[in-house]
């Protein structure tokens, strides 16, 4: 049981503890909460307000990538190996000796959404090499994104066109972002109240 997402504080934050057992991880998802925490720390669900999403139909794709995308030498898969992606969505990046909230009980637990058929990858392949790619959860029709990486230039841009591509021909009402960036901004997110996301789960 969660308590109601209003509840949540300024940043988010709505509550702690609990589990990642998948029945609580969906029931989060359909009432737009997600965990959100570090070693050492309980586990934290969070429900910030406003909301980054992004409609499919506002995706933008710049010229630059349109010509990426054509390229034969890639190419662009769904749920070809989603604990590849969920990995390399760990691995340290920049500066950062690791990435502080993918922890191993936490890829373990998508992993077992994705088993269940919830949670999904998205794959783009350069070769036999995996270059980049996202993960999220799918609850009534909504896209959740968690996380994302890239190992080449623009690895993660077609990752997210490749996401938005599967979007439309399934009819995902939206894709939550959870957070502004002007990175998402750039590519056509927008914020969104809370009750917007929550009237869209529940329809």
């Amino acid at each position: 049981m969660f308590p109601c997402p209003k509840q949540a504080n300024k940043d988010g934050l709505l509550c702690y503890g609990g589990n990642l057992q998948a029945d609580t991880l969906c029931s989060a998802y359909q009432q737009a909460i997600f965990p959100f925490y570090s070693e050492g720390q309980p586990i934290l669900w969070w429900s910030p307000d406003p909301r980054m999403v992004l409609f499919p139909e506002h995706f933008y794709c710049s010229r630059r990538l349109t010509r990426r995308l054509r390229q034969a030498r890639y190419r662009f898969t769904h749920n070809a190996d989603f604990s590849a992606v969920i990995h390399a969505c760990a691995e340290p990046r920049g500066d950062e000796d690791h990435n502080p909230w993918l922890l191993p009980d936490m890829i373990a637990a998508y992993i077992h959404l994705h088993h269940l058929g919830h949670a999904h990858s998205f794959e783009v392949w350069q070769g036999d090499d995996l270059i980049g790619g996202l993960y999220g959860v799918l609850q009534a029709q909504v896209f959740f994104a968690e996380s994302m990486f890239s190992r080449q230039r623009d690895g993660s841009k077609m990752a997210m066109h490749t996401m938005v591509t599967q979007a439309k021909s399934s009819h995902w009402k939206l894709i939550d972002c959870q957070f502004y960036t002007e990175h998402l901004a750039s590519m056509g997110a927008q914020e969104i109240s809370r009750d917007m996301l929550l009237s869209y789960l529940e329809s």
